[in-house]
């Protein structure tokens, strides 16, 4: 049986592709690798290993090339769908090391181990950002596969250097590798640092809910769901050596999102605080995702307004997970 490793599948998008792809893909057995640091919960994906046998985990840091070497020689993988990642921005812009540490060398020593001990077959594909395009004025067209990388964060910075690793990887040595990036995802599961969790839960509280600068920064929003079936749709038939691009085809401003939050939760905009601007908070992100609909046959299913209402409902019936962090 094909064996695939999963890293950083703890966290909110990876532990969305275990419970939604992964339990049912029983042709192939995964290997969920997570260090648990804070984003990521051995709870959260505890039935989803107990309940199939096909699925195991280890906990092991990606920084660590010797333990990433000897898994890769006992596992014998056909391929890696790496997740792993440091992803708060705010986070990357007070520590900036650990970010290169995770984002970049756990990287290379993936790219490393799968270079020396995968199968033929092998595959990796690469899980990155829309943020490595840095941002758009309002009146740019999206961004397609072709935009050149122009990071504005020590995260989207440590992510861009990632791709470029990977790039490299397949240009010189010839490893068989896919990379996608998908704009910002949304759904059960995040942890509430991000944006529309932490207004949930604050909403939930009835607590003040911070919004930086006037609000009006632009993002397309995507339902996790929507980008690991991309992912999944990448590793299987994407071609190697290219980039795929995911989106939600949902632009919306912050503040908008925030009040419509609010309005799903019957409480008052009055709620809403501005805070301080992010330091080089990029105004708009927008995904051209036209190449992974021709290729792949991917299209985003669960329009914003839905995935919303779910993403609510989740937490709203989820109150003791929202507050163990």
């Amino acid at each position: 049986m094909k064996k695939i490793l999963l890293t950083g599948c703890a966290g909110f998008i990876g532990s969305n592709f275990l419970k939604k792809i992964a339990v049912i893909e029983r042709e192939y057995e995964f290997v969920v690798l997570d260090l648990l640091v804070y984003e990521g919960s051995y709870s959260t994906i505890e039935n989803d290993i107990n309940d199939n046998d096909h699925i195991s985990f280890v906990q092991l840091d990606i920084r660590n090339m010797s333990e990433i070497n000897e898994l890769f020689q006992k596992e014998k993988f056909c391929g890696v769908i790496h997740y792993a990642a440091e992803s708060h921005v705010d986070a990357s812009i007070k520590n900036p090391n650990i970010f290169v540490e995770t984002n970049v060398v756990g990287t290379l020593n993936l790219l490393n181990a799968s270079l020396r001990y995968g199968s033929e077959s092998f595959r990796f594909c690469h899980v990155s950002t829309d943020e490595v395009y840095g941002d758009l004025s309002d009146d740019e067209e999206p961004f397609t596969e072709m935009n050149r990388i122009k990071p504005s964060s020590p995260y989207s910075a440590s992510k861009a250097a990632s791709d470029i690793l990977v790039e490299s990887y397949y240009k010189t040595y010839g490893l068989d590798c896919v990379i996608t990036r998908c704009s910002n995802n949304y759904g059960p599961y995040q942890f509430p640092e991000k944006m529309i969790p932490l207004m949930i839960k604050n909403s939930l509280k009835v607590e003040k809910l911070p919004v930086y600068g006037t609000g009006k920064n632009i993002r397309d929003w995507i339902f996790v769901d929507d980008h690991n079936k991309g992912v999944w749709m990448a590793f299987k038939s994407g071609s190697a050596g290219e980039v795929y691009n995911f989106g939600g085809n949902t632009e919306k401003q912050n503040i908008e999102v925030v009040k419509q939050i609010l309005n799903e939760l019957n409480q008052s905009v009055d709620l809403i605080t501005f805070v301080t601007d992010r330091k080089g908070h990029d105004w708009r992100y927008a995904m051209n995702y036209a190449k992974a609909s021709r290729e792949l046959g991917w299209t985003p299913s669960v329009d914003f307004e839905e995935g919303l209402r779910r993403t609510i409902k989740w937490y709203s019936e989820n109150v003791d997970w929202l507050e163990n962090f």
